[in-house]
Order: structure tokens, then sequence, then C-alpha cells
């Protein structure tokens, strides 16, 4: 395999020093951009070559995505490494989605610990018409890695200042549900809200505890950081509902 992709560079490299087909700057029938296409192959060398020779890591394909958010959501650091300097704020700003998204979603956590010390925002939300493209309407790269039950990841955003409660599904909502104890116990630590509520339910029911009737661990978990047991006795009708009382 290594053999094979040093003649493929040698060959690019050919390619490129007799310009014969070989415009950095194509762009297939997507807006994939020749770079694009490299990044999610992985190799730096190549990636490398193309930059050399004038290739912009700013040009998107169709769906806004650009040449770092394939090489973060592939896992290919090297090939990241050499991306961050050449990609501009405003292009990933544009595009609607960070790359540190791209690296949560594919349970990347090296990839995701570079881009958070490189400086990149671990609270970047999704854009409104990306965010259409899933029916949670999830926003956060937080979402992202607790869906996948992904606890490093999730920990290396937490730890980075990723806030908790941003999505319209919270995210300890996601962990209850999968019953991941860790992952239930970390959102806690980092300020989860316990005491949440789905949105789509018109009582103050506390969302949180039918997950957890039925388990003594998580009950106990949300009961330690503030779960108010009272508002399980409110209604929003009252104290009486067609003569009868609500509690």
């Amino acid at each position: 395999a290594i053999r094979t992709t040093n003649i493929m560079q040698i060959h690019c490299d050919i390619l490129l020093k007799k310009k014969i087909s070989a415009n950095v700057l194509s762009q297939a029938s997507d807006c994939a951009s020749i770079l694009f296409e490299a990044a999610g192959g992985g190799n730096p060398d190549a990636v490398s070559l193309l930059l050399e020779y004038g290739a912009d890591a700013n040009v998107p394909k169709h769906s806004g995505h650009l040449p770092i958010h394939r090489a973060a959501y592939r896992g290919h650091f090297l090939v990241l490494q050499l991306l961050v300097p050449v990609t501009s704020y405003n292009s990933i700003k544009n595009s609607g989605i960070s790359p540190v998204h791209s690296a949560a979603a594919g349970g990347h956590p090296q990839c995701l610990e570079f881009l958070l010390k490189a400086g990149f925002d671990a609270n970047f939300m999704l854009h409104q018409r990306i965010r259409k493209g899933y029916d949670d309407e999830r926003k956060s790269a937080l979402y992202f890695a607790v869906s996948n039950g992904d606890i490093v990841s999730a920990q290396l955003l937490l730890e980075a200042g990723a806030l908790p409660n941003q999505d319209p599904v919270n995210c300890l909502q996601v962990a209850l549900r999968m019953g991941n104890y860790e992952l239930i116990n970390l959102l806690l630590r980092h300020g989860a809200n316990a005491n949440y509520f789905c949105k789509v339910n018109t009582t103050h029911f506390p969302s949180a505890l039918q997950y957890s009737l039925k388990d003594e661990v998580m009950l106990r978990m949300l009961l330690n950081y503030g779960y108010n047991v009272q508002r399980c006795f409110d209604c929003s009708h009252g104290d009486n509902l067609f003569g009868n009382s609500c509690k």
C-alpha cells in the first residue's frame, strides 16, 4: 500500500511539473476540488504537493464542506495539520460547520484535541441550513460526541468549555437514553441541566425522570446534581382540571 501511494505521488508530481491536465484548481461536478479528494485520501505528501502548486484549501464543495472538514472526519491527522494554517476562519464560518464538528462526528479524539489546541471554538454551532439535515436539529459538536457514545471526545470538548445545554434535544437526554453512566456523570459534572424538559411536552414534568425511574444509579446521579423532585408534582393546569385536582 505504501509503495502504491508513493508511485501515485510520483505520478502526481510529474503531471504537475509538466502541467499535463494538471490544473490544481479543477473541480468535479459536485464542486469537490482535487485538494478535497486528496484530503479524504489521507496522504500528507500528496496534499503538501498540491498546496505547493497552488491548490486552494478554501474552495468548498456544493455542500459547503472544505478539505479541512474531510480530513477531520476521516481522522487524517497529518493532513489536518497541513490544512489548518491554510484554511481561513471566514471560509469555515461561511461553510456553516466547524472541523470540530467533523472530528467529533467521525470519532477522532486526536484530531479533535489538535483543533481545540489550535484555537477552534468548542461552541461553534451548526448553521441552520446544516441543522435541517438532521431530524434532531443538533447544533453542537458535543452532541455528535455524545450521540456516538464517545467519552474521550466529549471530555475534550467539555474541558475546552463546551456548553452541555445548547441543543434542542439535550445532550444529557441522549446519554440517559443510552444508559451510559460514565457519560451521564461527565455531563452532569460539567453543568448539564438535570431538570430539563422536552420542548414538545407541555407539562413541567422533568424529561430526565422517564429514563431513570427503573434505574437507581441514574436516579441517584440526577438527585446528586440538583434534580428538583418538587417539579414532579407541578401541574401547568393548576390545582383543578375539569373539577379534579392534578395532585
